[in-house]
């Protein structure tokens, strides 16, 4: 029968607030489908999207052939060793971070050896004291919550329990190095030069992962360094700071496992240090990195609360700002539809009746997310500007072209600007954009004006273009995120079917139906818009 893994906790920060997932059983899956273990009902998750299975005494991240694939601390991964304080995004790194945290206590087994020693003959004093020492340093680092509290605390400590002069702890800043997170004296007066520390000391407890401990360097056993010689040290202490994930890795660990190091020094000798206060020392450093760890994720949980709650304002500050009134034309009626792949998006239409004429304006913006939104609400802004000052349709295209450049924000746009009189003259511009299609009696035909994309090269010029509705023909206008929709096999759904199913009459809805159908489980990669106008003719 098959040991069940240990607990653990997947942390997530979402527009439904702060809450707690424990992965209790493995496989543990993870997906749209609604009864996935953890259920992310996202465009862009797929239905079975992941699973993390316990293996070996670790549990692993495992991508099921999702589409959108699956991140850890922003590396796309297919198979991923989950270690405390990771963070998870599934489909999208703009999506909700999840934290995952082992739940396996830390210091029990540890404290329970240390008092059996305490115990073989009858406690002393000394031992007494010790545990006392122990027993109040947990409770106050446990009454801590910001990572460097905790750090000067444990420095604090341990330089009391030592009697060592200086304390510092380094946390890894990246791979191979480590960067001082705080550093405290005797005096307890805050350091913040290491220039005058023993690299060695570190160097060896990292390297060999265990303590780095000489109590006098003039000791015929000791073997000082260059550096413990220049500045004169004579005890040094250093403990590498295991994550709490490598406890039950044995014999698998690395330096990856390591967070940082506890490093104490002093230029007096001290005696040497007892088992008991050796054990007190990886203890108290457990502790300390168990809540260092712990801090990171309510951390990373703030931010992703933070993240989504700003999300959501921005969405719906763009919501408002891309509002779309339809005018009311007694030669003319306008339907229009806009998803987003994400919570903000890059497409936009409008539509706006000026002298008597219908003007609509459909935008693609490159990229996706709140960058694409930005830039997206402002040439909304600046071709409704152009309009409502009855440019020319060229030079809207020109001026919006040329502010875009100017800026240099390294973004561009597709544009289609079409203006139709109640005569049924149209006059269109199209920058780079999916071709609009007439629907007319016989055929659906594509408009050929090609122009470049604004924003693109800044000595581009720019012409519109002509044609003349007939009263029942009707012009259809998407963006890309329609035609280029692909099948999970990676077909695209392409103008030709497009066309096709606008000969049987359908309209907006069957459009959007006939897409998602199309593309099965495959989440939509990409902002889709549909905008059409049918003309009726001329009513005297």
């Amino acid at each position: 029968m098959r040991e069940p893994p240990p607990a653990a906790l997947l942390l997530i920060a979402d527009l439904a607030g702060q809450r707690r997932v424990v992965v209790s059983r493995t496989p543990f899956t993870i997906g749209r489908q609604p009864d996935s273990d953890l259920t992310l009902p996202f465009p862009y998750i797929s239905r079975h999207h992941a699973v993390i299975v316990f293996e070996e005494g670790c549990f692993f991240l495992v991508d099921q052939g999702s589409r959108s694939g699956c991140f850890v601390n922003r590396q796309r991964v297919e198979r991923h060793l989950l270690r405390d304080g990771d963070v998870i995004h599934f489909g999208s790194l703009q999506g909700t971070p999840i934290g995952f945290q082992s739940q396996e206590p830390t210091a029990a087994i540890p404290l329970r050896t240390l008092l059996g020693q305490m115990s073989k003959g009858q406690p002393s004093e000394l031992s007494l004291s010790r545990l006392n020492w122990f027993v109040e340093v947990a409770r106050r680092l446990n009454s801590l919550g910001g990572i460097h509290e905790i750090l000067s605390a444990l420095i604090e400590a341990t330089l009391l329990l030592t009697g060592v002069e200086r304390g510092y702890v380094f946390l890894r800043a990246a791979p191979g190095r480590l960067s001082l997170a705080a550093g405290l004296n005797n005096e307890n007066e805050p350091l913040i030069d290491d220039g005058t520390i023993s690299s060695t000391a570190i160097r060896k407890a990292i390297e060999e992962g265990r303590e780095f401990i000489i109590t006098d360097t003039h000791s015929q056993e000791a073997e000082p360094s260059h550096s413990m010689v220049a500045q004169s040290l004579r005890s040094i202490i250093c403990i590498p700071l295991w994550k709490r994930s490598t406890e039950r890795k044995k014999g698998a660990m690395d330096e990856a496992d390591i967070m940082g190091a506890l490093y104490l020094d002093s230029r007096k000798p001290r005696s040497q240090l007892t088992e008991i206060d050796k054990d007190m020392l990886h203890l108290i450093a457990t502790e300390a990195t168990t809540l260092v760890e712990n801090a990171a994720l309510a951390k990373i949980e703030e931010e992703g609360r933070r993240y989504r709650e700003e999300l959501k304002i921005a969405s719906e500050i763009q919501q408002g700002l891309m509002k779309v009134r339809i005018p009311e034309l007694n030669f003319s009626k306008v339907s229009a539809r806009s998803l987003p792949c994400e919570d903000i998006g890059g497409d936009f239409y409008d539509a706006i009746s000026v002298d008597e004429s219908l003007y609509l304006v459909v935008a693609d913006v490159s990229g996706k997310g709140v960058s694409a939104a930005l830039l997206g609400s402002t040439l909304q802004g600046i071709v409704y500007a152009q309009v409502l000052a009855r440019q020319p349709l060229a030079q809207i295209a020109r001026f919006a072209n040329s502010y875009l450049c100017h800026k240099e924000l390294g973004k561009y746009a597709t544009l289609v600007v079409l203006r139709l009189s109640s005569d049924g003259v149209v006059e269109y511009i199209n920058c780079g954009h999916v071709q609009p299609l007439l629907h007319t009696l016989d055929e659906v035909q594509p408009l050929r004006n090609s122009n470049l994309p604004v924003g693109l090269v800044e000595e581009a010029s720019y012409e519109s273009d002509t044609l003349t509705m007939k009263p029942g023909e009707r012009i259809l206008i998407v963006t890309d995120g329609i035609t280029e929709a692909e099948t999970p096999a990676g077909d695209p759904y392409g103008d030709q079917r497009l066309r096709a199913l606008l000969m049987t009459g359908a309209e907006i809805p069957a459009v959007l139906a006939e897409v998602e159908s199309f593309t099965g489980s495959v989440p939509r990669e990409d902002d889709c818009t549909i905008v059409e106008v049918h003309y009726s003719g001329c009513v005297a």
